[in-house]
């Protein structure tokens, strides 16, 4: 090869390297950079709010939160679960995964009710819903699991199904997501009440690196039932609140009256 098309061989490869290497480095910093600061979703532009059932896929228990939410101006709807919502959580949330990128808009706020804030936690996990999630709200959730679910285990392991199974404290699964921080500076409030008899300790709810509500940290004479999260004012209240555009704080008795109307309202 003479030496005037070697020298132009090498001028071409290299800037064939210069661009593979820009090119690359664009990529590399657009997906860091994502939607808003650090990767995070804008929490001034609010997206569609998926809610996601508990145990049994039941997506009437969320039927009238969700109305809520649209009534407040709110794109809001309730995901089915595959089967009876009794499968393996992991499908779950791949069902999760699908209805958000059906969703649209530029993030999405998800509510996970009881078994559901779980499908939630492990999509946040296994499909870096951080980048996606601008807020994440979970309603009597057993993120540690529940007594009940390793008691049936025990009692009737016929009468329990898969996500029973996963359900039981310090399963596998459970074991992962303990192990799994939540993503940086996703916002996540998660409420339960001191009168749960179904998420067994109640306190299951409590996710390090949330914001942590017991029903009655707020309103002291409130008696909130497992089935009556989603329905309960106060609840609804701190959910729209969670679900805004302000900082996502902790509330205190000072806001039980305030918090009451806004959901009763």
């Amino acid at each position: 090869m003479s030496p005037r098309r070697r020298a132009l061989l090498l001028g071409v490869l290299a800037a064939v390297v210069l661009i593979g290497l820009v090119s690359g480095g664009w990529v590399l910093v657009h997906r860091r950079a994502g939607p808003g600061a650090g990767g995070r979703p804008d929490q001034a532009r609010p997206g569609p709010v998926l809610l996601v059932p508990g145990y049994g896929g039941n997506t009437g228990s969320l039927a009238g939160l969700a109305a809520r939410l649209r009534a407040a101006g709110r794109q809001a709807s309730v995901v089915p679960l595959p089967g009876d919502g009794t499968g393996d959580l992991l499908a779950q949330a791949a069902a999760l995964q699908a209805a958000v990128q059906r969703a649209g808009g530029p993030s999405v706020d998800l509510i996970g009710y009881s078994a559901g804030g779980v499908v939630v936690r492990l999509w946040v996990d296994r499909y870096d819903g951080g980048r996606v999630a601008r807020r994440v709200v979970t309603l009597g959730s057993p993120l540690h699991g529940t007594q009940l679910a390793g008691l049936g285990t025990a009692v009737a392991p016929d009468a329990c199904p898969v996500a029973c199974q996963q359900l039981v404290p310090g399963s596998s699964l459970l074991a992962a997501l303990d192990a799994a921080p939540l993503p940086a500076g996703l916002p996540w409030l998660s409420v339960w009440t001191r009168d749960d008899q179904t998420v067994t300790p109640p306190d299951s709810a409590v996710l390090p690196g949330a914001v942590n509500v017991a029903v009655q940290q707020v309103c002291p004479d409130a008696i909130v039932q497992h089935g009556q999260l989603p329905s309960d004012p106060l609840v609804t209240g701190l959910v729209l609140r969670a679900t805004g555009t302000g900082p996502l704080a902790t509330p205190g008795p000072g806001d039980c009256a305030a918090l009451r109307a806004l959901g009763a309202a």
